[in-house]
């Protein structure tokens, strides 16, 4: 299951997920020019894998990179994701991170 939220302006971006098969994990996007390096998500032990970015404001697409294969969630599960498509066939996740407000 992927779960992204924007917590706090501070914060960041976290992006999480369960793939306990995995053995490395990259979140590739148009936030990082889909380098497929840029971006190792870091293992709790559980199964989950997580990452937090600071992200701009605006609309992102995304996908995982894991062990080599690009998914758009584990299991491929595209019913129960916010997803578009994209110019391979397939499917991007995306994520609103909304603008700051000054206080």
């Amino acid at each position: 299951m992927v779960k992204t939220q924007r917590k706090t302006e501070t914060d960041g971006t976290h992006f999480q997920f369960r793939a306990p098969e995995a053995r490395r994990v990259f979140l590739v996007g148009t936030f990082n020019n889909w380098d497929s390096t840029a971006n190792p998500m870091e293992p709790s032990g559980d199964g989950t894998w997580a990452l937090t970015l600071d992200l701009p404001p605006g609309r992102h697409e995304y996908k995982f990179l894991i062990d080599g294969e690009w998914c758009c969630t584990p299991g491929d599960d595209h019913a129960a994701c916010n997803c578009v498509p994209n110019a391979f066939g397939t499917m991007n996740l995306i994520i609103e991170v909304p603008e700051s407000r000054s206080l």
